[in-house]
């Protein structure tokens, strides 16, 4: 009897102690809780990073991101939870609209692991296709309605129990408003030219010209270049990820990243996340209207905005290819065998974007016995493509993107070594 009193006080204060260890967790997560979630894809998306202030920006300058002195001196590695804003310091490369592009950062003192999130949400290739964009989603055409800080979700959360692995590193967001894939290196295009027509008819010569402005890859670049005073080049790890068409502006810019970070003198080790980046291309027929509407490809989508954004691929990928073929690199299946940094690849066999692409749509309007069989071999063709990738995570699943999901650590179907894999650690 009493060693079951012992044993009975004994549990007794262990309850005790988690119910206080719960309510102190519950009073902390009260006074983190922010805005709604922020799509990173043109459609339908999980959110990378969530608002939780409104936008104060008026002009294109930075915003300034001291903190208050009320916060008083923290300990090393004590931080808040929030991104800040802050506008690149080159204010010649702009978002689409012309207005300041910039980053989310959350540092982490004393840490030399970066990670970088490329933002993803398809592109535009046309003045129609660019006009509805800023019309419908201008926030990924424009910075005038971002929020000063930014509360990030699954691997950008400052969360240890959300995120085990890179909660203590410094976190960076950048937001996707050039439109591009992250491949754009080209000023505002210039205004069609105008041909005379009789007396006083005009007309012009290029009707796919824009005056947006697409520079993608140097936003990143001068990302880059803005953290070097935010202790960068002191880096051991800087981790270049992206989900959809964020991961595939991963695969197109980690080797100019990698480069870059070489010249500045860092020893640091540069890896790729790519997640929900690896498309393969469409079964569908080129629309004979294409690219008067919509109703392109992905793959013409492409070869058109190319020009228009004035895109790179990385060079070793584009000898592959004839001039105007330049665009099979921003496919991964193509473009992985010519790339040397590490890379690990995640990628649902059932991609929810892969199968729009074909007008499926799961869950809506019934299903044709063609398309039935589509969505089997999808997975296969998908399973491989993906057969000569080093360091690949491909769950047989319907989805798209997973990293920035807030279970993405204790999701069942995810292998808990997924992150710890040298890869990305050391």
């Amino acid at each position: 009897m009493k060693i079951l009193g012992h044993v009975t006080f004994f549990l007794l204060l262990v309850g005790i102690w988690a119910q206080n260890n719960r309510n102190a967790k519950a009073s902390g997560r009260s006074t983190k809780r922010g805005g709604g979630a922020h799509a990173g894809r043109a459609a339908q998306s999980t959110p990378a990073a969530d608002s939780s202030q409104g936008s104060g920006r008026s002009s294109g300058r930075p915003a300034d991101t001291r903190q208050d002195s009320s916060v008083g001196t923290r300990a090393a590695g004590q931080q808040t939870d929030e991104m800040r804003l802050q506008f690149l310091r080159n204010a010649q490369v702009t978002c689409n609209d012309g207005s300041a592009a910039g980053f989310y950062l959350k540092e982490y003192r004393g840490s030399r692991r970066w990670l970088l999130f490329l933002e993803g949400g398809w592109c535009c290739y046309s003045k129609e296709t660019c006009d509805s964009r800023y019309q419908n989603i201008p926030r990924l055409m424009s910075s005038s309605g971002w929020p000063q800080t930014k509360r990030g979700t699954g691997i950008l959360s400052s969360l240890a129990e959300e995120n085990p692995h890179w909660h203590n590193a410094n976190l960076v967001f950048i937001p996707y408003c050039s439109s591009d894939v992250w491949s754009g290196t080209g000023p505002a295009a210039t205004p069609p030219p105008r041909t005379r027509q009789g007396k006083d008819k005009v007309k012009e010569t290029n009707t796919n010209a824009t005056e947006y402005s697409f520079m993608g890859s140097l936003i990143i670049r001068e990302v880059i270049k803005d953290l070097i005073p935010k202790g960068i080049k002191q880096a051991k790890v800087v981790v270049l990820a992206g989900t959809s068409a964020g991961a595939t502006g991963v695969l197109l810019n980690i080797e100019r990243v990698a480069s870059q970070l070489q010249r500045l003198g860092t020893e640091a080790q540069v890896r790729g996340l790519v997640d929900s980046g690896w498309f393969l291309e469409s079964k569908q027929q080129r629309s004979p209207n294409c690219p008067e509407t919509i109703s392109c490809t992905p793959e013409d989508a492409i070869k058109i905005g190319l020009r228009l954004w004035n895109g790179v691929v990385p060079d070793r990928c584009r000898q592959l290819y004839k001039r105007g073929e330049e665009w099979q690199c921003f496919f991964g299946h193509r473009l992985y065998s010519t790339l040397t940094s590490a890379l690990f690849i995640v990628q649902w066999l059932f991609d929810e974007e892969q199968l729009r692409v074909e007008n499926i749509y799961m869950g809506g309007q019934s299903l044709s016995e063609e398309q039935w069989q589509y969505i089997q071999n999808l997975g296969v063709e998908i399973k491989n493509s993906l057969r000569d990738v080093s360091a690949v995570f491909a769950p047989s699943c319907l989805s798209h993107t997973l990293i920035t999901k807030r279970k993405f650590c204790t999701n069942v179907s995810l292998p808990p070594s997924m992150l710890e894999l040298p890869l990305l650690h050391t």
